[in-house]
């Protein structure tokens, strides 16, 4: 059999889980970037081929960091100062980074941990100004048996999605929302792993009212350690599988010098999971 025919046969074995939010008109985002904006730029009818044939063809519109997505390293800055030490403003010189842009992220293809923090807590979904910490996550990770290794991607179930479809309550800009506080992701660097992700808009605990106002673990994660952040996942699938450990799979939009990208995670595991 060929090394191929394995391959299929070893992915026929395989339940598919797909990570990304469906991107819609009016769905639940960021505040801080534009919206995303899809409309029919032209109807069947509007031509007509002279054998009665006719096509319809979109638009869209979004900002890099709308729906699922994975942030570029160039995405925060501290002190003027970006991952590696790079000037933040001679990096945007000309209105893209050509380093630590977007481009500059390869796919992923490897070994992906879902730490289901709600479920370790007894509860759907965590509260919505709950500060996830270092002993959360290893907590989530001894009770599951699935210890972090090096290159890993670490996703981070809050629950948060479930209100995906209540925009407002997703968004959470008067209530917060749930996520890993400082304390978790320098754990989570301290460990070596290569992505990280989460089912919220910005993956680090917001605070009620504050909106994005302080992100100290962007700071920690893009521009300390060079760990890109995906966000807005949809983790539901997965924790009521029980699925914990898969191959995870991720390519975005190849945009040169952008910030960010949209982006369509699968976790792919034993039908047994």
């Amino acid at each position: 059999m060929s090394s191929t025919a394995q391959l299929l046969r070893m992915l026929g074995e395989c339940r598919v889980f797909d990570l990304g939010r469906t991107l819609r008109n009016g769905m639940a985002q960021s505040p801080s970037h534009p919206p995303f904006r899809h409309c029919l730029d032209r109807r069947h009818g509007d031509i007509v081929r002279s054998d009665g044939g006719s096509a319809a063809a979109d638009l869209i519109s979004l900002g890099c960091h709308v729906g699922t997505h994975v942030d570029a390293l160039a995405h925060v800055s501290q002190d003027g100062r970006l991952y590696g030490d790079a000037d933040a403003f001679d990096a945007q010189a000309g209105g893209r980074f050509d380093v630590l842009g977007v481009h500059a992220l390869p796919p992923f293809v490897g070994r992906g941990v879902l730490l289901d923090v709600a479920s370790l807590l007894g509860r759907d979904y965590c509260p919505a100004t709950y500060e996830i910490t270092a002993d959360d996550l290893k907590s989530a990770a001894d009770e599951q048996q699935t210890p972090l290794s090096e290159g890993c991607a670490v996703l981070v179930r809050t629950g948060w999605g479930l209100h995906f479809d209540d925009r407002e309550r997703f968004v959470g800009i008067e209530s917060g929302v749930p996520g890993v506080g400082s304390e978790g992701a320098r754990w989570l660097a301290s460990q070596g792993v290569a992505l990280v992700g989460a089912d919220t808009t910005a993956f680090e605990v917001l605070a009620p009212g504050a909106g994005t106002s302080l992100l100290p673990v962007h700071r920690i994660l893009l521009v300390e350690a060079g760990i890109n952040i995906v966000e807005t996942l949809n983790l539901e699938r997965l924790s009521d599988t029980g699925t914990r450990e898969f191959v995870y799979v991720m390519a975005h939009l190849d945009v040169y010098g952008a910030t960010g990208a949209p982006a369509r995670p699968l976790a792919i595991a034993a039908k047994d999971v």
